[in-house]
């Protein structure tokens, strides 16, 4: 059953930007900051990217939602001050785009309030959260509505939002999901020693993936979700390909293009049902042989 939403539309789609500039570099290893070249890869986001990007969303008449990391914000404040008077969304995306696999919730609570703090320097209080690499841990959501957020989106097991409960608290987060096949890192990064595989595919291959995604979510009244960074997507051909999807999505029949703070909003004031998952642990009883193992 698709999703309803608001008359006359029948479908939503959001595009959203993960300003990470140079804050994953560092996170990973700081010593990284005497790579020269690496680190004017990253800052050619906000030097570069995101004037450009502003710039083509202003064309299209769409308004976006922007993930900040509260380092960028530090780092680049007029750079973020350009996007808020552009009109668009600024939400939450760590403080150094920290790891977050597996740390404790006393040092996530640690890189939220922090990264909330940059943000606050800006005038902004965010509603909406996306955690670094996607990596949400079980205790976030109960960290995340002890701090007023509306939104996450940094989970992938539906294809239009819903909202998802705490373990400890009463009250309710909406989450708006996401896939690994719409973000631009999968399909462009690189950087030797860095991003993996390396392999760079061209814009028009991308763009014809892309559309082809937001076409089945529109037919099945789901939200399409894109992902994309200012470092990768900001370059000339693929802010140009960028582009070009974007017509095709506006012109995809009763599409709400929209903020994820106002799908976010739409969702909360609709929606009863509130879901809360559990961990699921491999049966104690069972071992595994690893040796073997590819992958994880």
């Amino acid at each position: 059953m698709s999703f309803a939403w608001p008359d006359p539309f029948r479908a939503a789609a959001a595009f959203t930007f993960d300003v990470d500039a140079e804050s994953g570099v560092l996170a990973g290893n700081p010593a990284d900051s005497a790579r020269m070249s690496l680190m004017s890869h990253q800052s050619y986001g906000p030097r570069i990217g995101i004037p450009r990007l502003l710039h083509m969303l202003e064309r299209q008449g769409v308004k976006a939602t922007f993930f900040v990391p509260g380092f960028t914000a530090d780092t680049y404040p007029d750079t973020v001050r350009s996007i808020i008077d552009g009109g668009h969304e600024i939400a939450h995306h760590g403080y150094l785009h920290e790891p977050m696999r597996g740390i404790s919730a006393e040092t996530e609570a640690r890189y939220l309030d922090r990264g909330l703090a940059a943000l606050d320097r800006l005038g902004v209080r965010p509603s909406g959260y996306r955690a670094p690499w996607w990596e949400l841990n079980w205790h976030t959501p109960d960290l995340l509505i002890e701090r007023g957020f509306r939104y996450d989106s940094s989970l992938f097991n539906d294809d239009a939002p819903y909202r998802l409960s705490g373990t400890r608290h009463d009250g309710d987060l909406v989450e708006i999901p996401i896939d690994w096949t719409l973000d631009d890192w999968e399909q462009y990064a690189f950087y030797p020693d860095w991003t993996g595989s390396g392999v760079i595919e061209s814009p028009d291959k991308v763009r014809e993936l892309w559309l082809r995604e937001a076409q089945a979510s529109h037919a099945e009244g789901g939200c399409f979700v894109l992902t994309n960074h200012p470092f990768i997507s900001g370059r000339p051909s693929k802010t140009a390909a960028l582009e070009r999807l974007i017509e095709d999505v506006k012109s995809l029949e009763r599409v709400w293009v929209t903020t994820l703070q106002e799908i976010a909003a739409y969702t909360t004031s609709t929606v009863t049902e509130v879901r809360k998952f559990t961990r699921i642990n491999a049966p104690d009883d069972h071992s595994v042989d690893r040796s073997h193992a590819v992958g994880h």
